[in-house]
């Protein structure tokens, strides 16, 4: 293989819903990359494509776009890599568009742009099989011969026409064919000219002219955000030549599509017939009277909704359970192993093993949940929830596109928000991003599940006790419909949404191979980059919970507990028989009274008066501030606080029992019960609405600013204490 063929890079592009993806994963089978492309947060996705004549080339998948006016971050993304400024300032060798063959007057618009940035370009007609099925007859070889670029029909799922689409880019990629183009009118030809002259002569930029029809025709472009020179400057030129071109009898809005149209309709004679015996309604159709009814299908969506959310506790529970055993199981060997060094052993144990084991254990619900989404996806469902939740999301400042991202931010929110990119409203996006944290994520899970099976389950039964754990899922769900409405009445004030527009896909039995294989991706995604910001503030949180760490502590609390022993029954001290169970229990306390003078336990006690309106003593609110990197860290503290050892988990009947039994050991409520129903349903509602985890913080910082990451901290923050204050303000009224 030559140097220059391992270099070559190929492009794929087209519309949302064309087959793009299927085909690039055809192509590429196993052998993909995915990351981000440089200064910005849109995912890139890369494969290798072995060639029929044994050369590799490197296939780009880029996000699905309508048109090359880029609104959104993906679109953008696809006009920077074609234009050569997405990728090390290289642009493809090759572009292949990939093309639905229902909608090829519309699909060939996006070729008609990219053609404009001088690309060669190879044309795959996807979808063939469809089309026959629906009686379309297309005559490939002539829209070849007016095209002027390879056109091969393919059909993606099936991996029929690929070794066709393969030779045809292996020739192209010698002869290097250019996509027929319009001739522009002379008002247009004139305005071009003076964006030329105003901008490459005058301020020395390198623009093509595909680049320079981008500033002519789009309001907002990704070629006007990377212009080198001051914004100002370039703006009364863009704007001038805009002002020309509408006084010449073109809005420029509408010239681009009206002028290419206009163009594209004559190429596209006698290339397409539809059989007169088809036009009865298709399966699709008849699908969607019921599936996008405005009651039947919400009734629809709802139960498939219930489906998804049980089989994602049911199927990942016993894995999950897995491991935390093997989990606990390692910890027992690292601390075993580094017994005669104490904190070596804490840090590998507690804070490198029980890091790894905190995001680890949801895994499992990540990969059940990305199981159903990529098969509601794959399966053309998915187009139809967005639809219908578009109404119920409009009110307050959404559209459809948020419904996946909010979706997918009820296992985590980590993948959910970086999913916003999609999403070709900034404010909807925006406002999407900030309100995903109020999904219930699974690191909830266990708290709530401790707390509602030590105090709403042995009072009200089982029943009150699922009806309270399916509330508290919707619980911030409810929130984030007004604060997401109060964030539109705030953000960008004045701004006219974005109107929604998503194109139905037809209905396709899922490829169980690319569902596994989405699975696989969004699985490594979260471990990746939830797991490294977890892990990292897992061991930061391990030192504050660890340090100081003074020597006579373990001598006091050990004169203490022989001190309890000798009044228990009177012996002499050189007369005492420690046993296992007098050992563990002595460690568990020693274990307690660290914590009690740690760091973090200090700090808990300063500010337990902030938290004391809520019902919080200090060893709940040592618990909230340890569980920022994962919020199910809350139990393990708690364990540690009340001398039962780290190694308890939500189902342990000790801790559920010491916590009924736990008593105030200080201030005005002194040996007053500390827990009941008000202080737990305080906490659930606290954990409900406050930020997911310093990944999420992480991620939104990524994706937006710090300035947004650390202002939806302190404002869910703020938000969660006073739903907690409310809560068991008023619940103590009815006890």
């Amino acid at each position: 293989m030559s140097a220059a063929a391992a270099n070559r890079r190929i492009a794929l592009i087209g519309n949302p819903n064309t087959g793009k993806t299927s085909l690039f994963n055809t192509l590429t089978g196993m052998r993909q990359r995915v990351g981000n492309y440089s200064g910005v947060t849109v995912e890139k996705k890369t494969g290798t494509w072995q060639m029929p004549n044994g050369e590799s080339v490197e296939l780009i998948d880029l996000p699905g776009t309508y048109s090359l006016s880029a609104s959104s971050l993906d679109e953008r993304v696809a006009v920077d890599v074609i234009s050569g400024h997405g990728m090390g300032g290289k642009a493809p060798d090759l572009v292949i568009v990939v093309v639905d063959v229902e909608n090829l007057r519309r699909n060939l618009f996006l070729a008609s742009q990219a053609s404009e940035l001088g690309v060669p370009m190879v044309i795959a007609l996807n979808c063939w099989d469809v089309a026959e099925k629906k009686g379309l007859q297309i005559d490939s070889k002539l829209l070849e011969q007016r095209l002027g670029v390879p056109v091969v029909p393919t059909v993606a799922k099936r991996k029929s026409g690929t070794d066709e689409l393969a030779k045809a880019v292996e020739k192209a990629l010698l002869s290097r064919p250019i996509l027929v183009r319009p001739k522009w009118p002379e008002p247009v030809q004139k305005a071009i000219a003076s964006l030329r002259e105003g901008l490459i002569d005058q301020h020395g930029e390198s623009l093509s002219e595909g680049e320079l029809q981008r500033l002519l025709f789009d309001r907002k472009s990704a070629v006007t955000e990377r212009l080198k020179t001051a914004s100002s400057e370039h703006a009364p030129i863009i704007q001038a030549a805009r002002d020309q071109l509408y006084k010449d009898g073109f809005q420029p809005d509408a010239a681009e599509s009206t002028l290419r149209f206009r163009f594209l309709n004559p190429l596209l004679n006698d290339v397409l017939e539809r059989q007169s015996a088809m036009k009865k309604r298709s399966k699709s159709e008849s699908i969607d009277q019921l599936l996008l009814h405005k009651f039947w299908g919400l009734l629809v969506f709802v139960g498939m909704m219930y489906v998804v959310f049980q089989s994602v506790y049911t199927w990942a529970g016993p894995i999950m359970d897995l491991i935390e055993t093997m989990v606990g199981w390692v910890q027992g060997i690292a601390s075993d192993a580094l017994v005669a060094t104490p904190m070596l052993q804490s840090l590998i144990a507690d804070g490198i093993i029980g890091g790894v084991g905190a995001f680890l254990v949801f895994l499992p619900q990540i990969l059940v949940l990305f199981f159903f989404i990529s098969l509601l996806e794959a399966s053309g469902y998915m187009a139809r929830a967005a639809f219908l939740m578009d109404k119920l999301f409009q009110w307050c400042g959404l559209n459809g596109k948020s419904f996946v991202p909010l979706l997918t931010s009820f296992a985590c929110a980590i993948p959910g928000i970086m999913a916003t990119r999609t999403i070709n409203d900034n404010k909807a996006r925006l406002i999407t991003i900030l309100v995903a944290p109020l999904m219930s994520c699974s690191a909830r899970l266990p708290v709530y599940l401790l707390l509602i099976g030590a105090f709403i389950e042995p009072k009200y039964g089982p029943n009150v006790a699922g009806a309270t754990l399916f509330a508290m899922h919707f619980v911030g769900a409810f929130v984030a419909a007004p604060f997401a409405w109060a964030l539109n009445k705030t953000v960008n004030k004045g701004r006219k949404p974005v109107p929604f527009v998503m194109e139905l896909p037809h209905y396709r039995v899922p490829q169980v191979k690319l569902v596994f294989h989405r699975m696989y991706e969004s699985g490594k995604e979260f471990v990746v980059r939830a797991g490294t910001v977890i892990f990292a503030m897992t061991i930061i949180i391990w030192a504050l919970l660890y340090f100081p760490r003074s020597e006579t502590i373990e001598t006091e609390v050990r004169a203490q507990y022989m001190s309890e022993l000798s009044q228990a029954e009177p012996v002499e001290a050189t007369e005492f028989e420690w046993t296992p169970e007098t050992e563990a229990e002595l460690s568990k306390r020693i274990d307690a009274t660290y914590l009690e003078q740690s760091y973090m336990g200090r700090f808990g006690k300063l500010v337990q008066p902030i938290f004391a309106p809520a019902g919080y003593d200090w060893k709940i609110t040592v618990g909230v501030l340890a569980s920022f990197p994962a919020r199910e860290i809350i139990i393990s503290t708690l364990g540690i606080t009340y001398a039962l050892g780290g190694e308890v988990d939500e189902e342990s009947d000790d801790l559920r029992s010491t916590l009924s039994n736990a008593k105030w050991e200080s201030g005005p409520r002194k040996g007053e019960p500390v827990f009941n129903i008000p202080v737990a349903l305080s906490i659930m509602v606290f954990f409900a609405l406050c930020m997911q985890c310093g990944a999420t913080l992480a991620v939104i910082a990524k994706e937006l600013n710090w300035w947004w990451a650390a202002g939806s901290f302190f404002a869910l923050t703020a938000l969660a204490w006073v739903a907690a204050v409310m809560v068991y303000q008023v619940g103590m009224l009815f006890i």
